[in-house]
Protein backbone atom coordinates (compact mmCIF):
# COMPACT_ATOMS: atom_id res chain seq x y z
CA UNK A 1 0.00 0.00 0.00
CA UNK A 2 1.37 3.41 -0.96
CA UNK A 3 0.46 6.81 0.45
CA UNK A 4 1.29 10.19 -1.07
CA UNK A 5 0.79 13.69 0.24
CA UNK A 6 -2.41 15.37 -0.90
CA UNK A 7 -2.94 18.62 1.02
CA UNK A 8 -2.36 20.53 4.24
CA UNK A 9 -4.99 22.75 5.87
CA UNK A 10 -4.95 26.19 7.51
CA UNK A 11 -8.15 27.80 8.84
CA UNK A 12 -8.29 31.50 7.96
CA UNK A 13 -10.38 34.49 8.99
CA UNK A 14 -10.05 36.57 5.81
CA UNK A 15 -10.00 34.30 2.77
CA UNK A 16 -9.16 36.93 0.16
CA UNK A 17 -6.32 38.37 2.28
CA UNK A 18 -4.88 34.88 2.75
CA UNK A 19 -5.15 34.00 -0.95
CA UNK A 20 -3.34 37.25 -1.82
CA UNK A 21 -0.61 36.55 0.76
CA UNK A 22 0.09 33.03 -0.49
CA UNK A 23 0.14 34.14 -4.11
CA UNK A 24 2.54 37.01 -3.40
CA UNK A 25 4.76 35.26 -0.86
CA UNK A 26 4.93 31.73 -2.29
CA UNK A 27 3.53 31.90 -5.85
CA UNK A 28 0.65 29.60 -4.92
CA UNK A 29 -2.50 29.96 -6.98
CA UNK A 30 -6.05 28.74 -6.53
CA UNK A 31 -6.52 25.35 -8.19
CA UNK A 32 -10.02 24.56 -6.94
CA UNK A 33 -12.73 25.76 -4.60
CA UNK A 34 -15.64 24.19 -2.75
CA UNK A 35 -18.42 26.33 -1.31
CA UNK A 36 -21.08 24.99 1.05
CA UNK A 37 -24.59 25.28 -0.36
CA UNK A 38 -25.69 27.06 2.82
CA UNK A 39 -22.71 29.46 2.72
CA UNK A 40 -21.29 28.17 6.00
CA UNK A 41 -17.80 27.49 4.67
CA UNK A 42 -15.49 27.88 1.69
CA UNK A 43 -12.51 25.64 0.95
CA UNK A 44 -9.86 27.02 -1.39
CA UNK A 45 -7.01 24.81 -2.55
CA UNK A 46 -3.76 26.52 -3.58
CA UNK A 47 -1.07 24.83 -5.63
CA UNK A 48 2.25 25.49 -7.31
CA UNK A 49 1.19 24.21 -10.74
CA UNK A 50 3.94 21.57 -10.71
CA UNK A 51 3.06 19.09 -7.97
CA UNK A 52 -0.19 17.54 -6.79
CA UNK A 53 0.29 18.84 -3.24
CA UNK A 54 -2.00 21.71 -2.22
CA UNK A 55 -2.60 24.03 0.69
CA UNK A 56 -6.25 24.06 1.72
CA UNK A 57 -7.53 27.32 3.19
CA UNK A 58 -10.74 26.86 5.16
CA UNK A 59 -12.98 29.87 5.80
CA UNK A 60 -15.88 29.43 8.22
CA UNK A 61 -18.72 31.96 7.98
CA UNK A 62 -19.44 32.20 11.71
CA UNK A 63 -15.81 32.40 12.85
CA UNK A 64 -14.79 35.88 14.01
CA UNK A 65 -12.04 35.32 16.57
CA UNK A 66 -8.45 34.39 15.77
CA UNK A 67 -7.56 30.71 15.86
CA UNK A 68 -5.53 29.43 18.81
CA UNK A 69 -2.30 28.24 17.24
CA UNK A 70 -0.84 26.87 20.46
CA UNK A 71 2.92 26.86 20.79
CA UNK A 72 3.52 27.07 17.02
CA UNK A 73 5.24 23.70 17.05
CA UNK A 74 3.55 22.77 13.77
CA UNK A 75 4.33 24.51 10.50
CA UNK A 76 4.36 24.06 6.76
CA UNK A 77 7.80 23.82 5.12
CA UNK A 78 8.60 24.80 1.54
CA UNK A 79 11.82 24.74 -0.46
CA UNK A 80 13.02 27.46 -2.79
CA UNK A 81 15.54 27.36 -5.61
CA UNK A 82 16.66 30.94 -4.79
CA UNK A 83 16.93 31.32 -1.04
CA UNK A 84 18.52 34.77 -1.05
CA UNK A 85 15.94 36.23 -3.44
CA UNK A 86 13.08 34.67 -1.47
CA UNK A 87 14.44 36.03 1.82
CA UNK A 88 14.77 39.53 0.35
CA UNK A 89 11.19 39.38 -1.01
CA UNK A 90 9.81 38.20 2.33
CA UNK A 91 11.75 40.87 4.21
CA UNK A 92 10.22 43.52 1.93
CA UNK A 93 6.78 42.06 2.60
CA UNK A 94 7.45 42.28 6.35
CA UNK A 95 6.52 38.66 6.98
CA UNK A 96 9.86 37.20 8.16
CA UNK A 97 9.21 35.96 11.70
CA UNK A 98 12.36 34.05 12.64
CA UNK A 99 15.75 33.40 11.06
CA UNK A 100 17.93 30.43 12.02
CA UNK A 101 21.24 31.23 10.35
CA UNK A 102 22.95 28.15 11.84
CA UNK A 103 20.46 25.88 10.06
CA UNK A 104 20.22 28.07 6.95
CA UNK A 105 16.43 28.45 7.18
CA UNK A 106 13.86 31.08 8.08
CA UNK A 107 10.18 31.29 8.85
CA UNK A 108 7.54 33.62 7.49
CA UNK A 109 4.15 34.23 9.10
CA UNK A 110 0.83 34.44 7.25
CA UNK A 111 -2.06 36.83 8.06
CA UNK A 112 -3.50 34.34 10.60
CA UNK A 113 -0.20 33.71 12.38
CA UNK A 114 0.72 30.37 10.80
CA UNK A 115 4.45 29.83 10.33
CA UNK A 116 5.91 28.64 7.02
CA UNK A 117 9.50 27.41 7.02
CA UNK A 118 11.58 28.36 3.99
CA UNK A 119 14.35 25.90 3.18
CA UNK A 120 16.88 26.21 0.36
CA UNK A 121 16.87 23.44 -2.22
CA UNK A 122 19.85 21.25 -1.50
Amino acid sequence: MKFTFNHFNFNVLNLEKSIKFYEEALNLKEVRRKEAEDGSFILVYLGDGETNFSLELTWLKDRTEAYDLGEQEFHLAMTTDNYEEAFKKHEQMGCVEYVNEAMGIYFIVDPDGYWIEIVPSR
